[in-house]
């Protein structure tokens, strides 16, 4: 819905209703933790960081709104990470990957199917590789044999970066959405210093294997193998 001034107003629509749903999680929270006698910091706290949350992202909402609206590509990203966040968190599949990932014969042993998980994973990551293939190809407007090669190192790279393992069985879908958002970061910042396209992944390839040393030196640090 656009006004006359280009104002598109069904994005700060979009926008309102998730602080309302942020707001509206945070405060379930909340009272769980009162419910079993958890720490929680000062109701006034608690206001403040709610009102400071949604006044930065009902700003980046105005400035979408006033600017081209919100894309589709955000649009469908936010709708992934809601469902893979619910897949992870409350669901037994997602409890499933996590043991396998971290034991997978702790996990075969405790009676889970890895064999069934493990190729429901496989054909979710199908999935998600033919999402970013056709959002990939839109944007481009035009379909290449090569297009997305090496792309696969951004993503190890998020995901390391946002607190995954290299062992497996540790990480959430918000840290790898901030990793990836700190390799777009990295890779837009290289673009527009005008780094050659080998520069810039050594420079990744570089990002990742810090990510993975200090993964494996925290692992050492506290016990773990």
């Amino acid at each position: 819905m656009l006004g006359g001034d280009g104002f598109d107003l069904f994005t700060l629509v979009i926008f309102a209703i998730g602080i309302i749903g942020f707001a509206y999680s945070q405060w379930r929270t909340r009272q769980a933790r009162i419910h079993y006698n958890q720490t929680v910091e000062a109701m006034w706290l608690f206001v403040l960081k709610i009102v400071l949350i949604a006044a930065i992202v009902m700003w980046f909402g105005n400035q979408l709104a006033h600017s081209r609206g919100l894309p589709i590509v955000l649009i469908l990203l936010a709708v992934l990470v809601l469902i893979y966040g619910v897949l992870a968190d409350r669901t037994t599949f997602g409890r499933d990957v996590y043991a396998i990932g971290g034991n997978k014969t702790a996990a075969a042993l405790s009676g889970i199917n890895v064999k069934m998980v493990s190729f429901w994973v496989y054909v979710n990551m199908g999935f998600l590789a033919a999402v970013a293939g056709v959002v990939y190809s839109a944007r481009m407007n035009g379909a290449q044999p090569g297009a997305g090669n090496m792309f696969e190192l951004d993503a190890i790279a998020a995901c390391f970066i946002g607190g995954a393992s290299t062992t497996g069985g540790i990480g959430k879908i918000s840290g790898a959405l901030i990793g990836g958002l700190i390799m777009a970061v990295l890779s837009n910042g290289m673009q527009l210093m005008g780094a050659s396209t080998s520069t810039q992944q050594i420079v990744k390839g570089l990002v990742l294997l810090v990510a993975v040393a200090f993964d494996v030196y925290n692992k050492r640090r506290t016990g773990g193998q």
